[in-house]
């Protein structure tokens, strides 16, 4: 049986040695004022650097492994789609728990160039809620519906969440690369209406205002080891792959450190209970980046972020 990963919350593996997060100070990583301005306008702040080509190598050898329903490991996987469409003719692989079977995944958490944004971002420190894969194969790759990723998460609250969207291969309008809805952070939750089926099912829960605005989308063109970082109530989908060339991307999901179970459920599949009104904390859901400024009271924080 493979090493469950998630009982090690620091880096196991030489992941981090290839970028830049070990010698260089923090101000490398840090966003501008203007960026992060443009993120709360906007929802979306991107094409921020996260991985160096060698990481981006190393990332691509083991998912060639993960995306093998039989490998080592596959019992750890919290949900692993080989297909999430319903059409198998448009293939989406979408799978949670990839920090749990593979080192560079596991150890990509810990990566300053990832968690110092994400502070600056959530006005806080920063804990893992969980990670995913998805990738589109080339000619035959399926879409991501339109949706808010808070939707799925409400078992979580308060609402302080934050998405990192970290692109494997270079991201192309014509591949299917992350498609915005700019300033739909300032929406209300909106219903779930799939996530890899009809790219219009979202239409259904929308004003007309709304509806119109999904005539001009901002499509996030990004190179192989460049992120997104977006809002958890951000509108975002992305189109299918029909190119020669697969679409692989990696996604850090992470709340700001204090957020609180909001159900006696088990949180994710695998995973025991936190009870309703604790944090998020132990195994499951480690402390990724602490931020002083926050821990001595030097920003303030709200309920929302």
């Amino acid at each position: 049986m493979a090493q469950d990963l998630s009982n090690e919350h620091k880096p196991v593996s030489d992941f981090l040695k290839y970028g830049k997060s070990v010698e260089d100070s923090a101000a490398t990583f840090q966003l501008s004022d203007e960026q992060i301005e443009f993120f709360h306008e906007n929802g979306y702040v991107s094409g921020m650097r996260i991985l160096s080509h060698e990481q981006i190598e190393q990332l691509r050898k083991e998912l060639s492994l993960l995306l093998d329903p039989e490998h080592d490991g596959r019992e750890l996987w919290h949900e692993y789609q080989s297909n999430e469409s319903a059409d198998p003719n448009r293939v989406l692989f979408h799978a949670l728990g990839a920090w749990r079977v593979s080192p560079g995944f596991h150890d990509l958490l810990w990566h300053r160039a990832f968690g110092i944004p994400a502070s600056q971002l959530l006005d806080g420190s920063v804990r893992f809620w969980h990670d995913q894969l998805f990738c589109k194969p080339a000619e035959h790759g399926g879409v991501v519906a339109w949706h808010q990723d808070y939707s799925y998460w409400t078992r979580t609250q308060p609402m302080a969440h934050l998405t990192c969207w970290i692109g494997l291969d270079d991201a192309t309008s014509s591949n299917g690369c992350l498609q915005y809805i700019p300033g739909s952070h300032q929406w209300d939750l909106l219903p779930v209406t799939g996530l890899a089926g009809d790219m219009d099912a979202i239409q259904e829960a929308l004003s007309h205002d709304q509806w119109e605005r999904f005539q001009n989308p901002v499509a996030i063109e990004l190179k192989a080891g460049e992120a997104s970082f977006h809002h958890p109530l951000m509108v975002h989908g992305s189109y299918e792959n029909s190119t020669i060339s697969p679409r692989r991307a990696t996604v850090i999901n992470v709340v700001r450190d204090g957020v609180r179970s909001a159900s006696d459920q088990p949180l994710l599949d695998g995973v025991p209970p936190v009870p309703s009104g604790e944090p998020l904390g132990g195994q499951f859901f480690p402390l990724l980046h602490e931020d002083t400024a926050a821990q001595y009271g030097i920003r303030n924080t709200g309920e929302r972020l």
